[in-house]
């Protein structure tokens, strides 16, 4: 999947609701050794950066059209296949307290929150939302 279908579909998928991540962006995170991709056919990605014994989901993003249809789930459970594969115990990602979506994601599989950051994203509007830290036991 080229950078420029990975920011079509994270805009489409974030609009609204989070820092959307133009292609060069995407590009450059892609450039880096250590920064993974994961994709799922031409409906979703996620960025994920290795340095084992951990790992850190950067982003995930599903196309509107391709939501609701198990896509995100099995695009995580490739991601935490991935980390293992390349070295990692843990896992970690923080997702905004709005998205109602991911968090039900999270908290449906092996992930545990770990805390909270008050107002750490920022909405149109002028808007805080705060981010969920989650991790995941990936040795088990």
């Amino acid at each position: 999947m080229t950078p420029a279908r990975m920011a079509e579909i994270h805009a489409a998928a974030f609009a609204g609701h989070g820092q959307i991540w133009p292609e060069g962006e995407i590009a450059a995170m892609l450039a880096k050794p250590l920064i993974h991709a994961v994709t799922l056919a031409q409906d979703g990605f996620a960025l994920v950066q290795i340095i084992p014994p951990e790992a850190e989901l950067l982003t995930i993003a599903i196309s509107p059209d391709a939501q609701g249809k198990g896509h995100g789930r099995a695009l995580l459970a490739s991601v935490m296949a991935q980390a293992r594969i390349a070295g990692a115990t843990r896992l970690f990602l923080e997702v905004a307290a709005d998205n109602h979506a991911a968090l039900a994601l999270y908290r449906s599989t092996q992930f545990i929150q770990t805390g909270q950051r008050r107002g750490y994203y920022q909405r149109p509007g002028g808007v805080a939302v705060d981010a969920i830290t989650f991790g995941c036991d990936l040795s088990a």
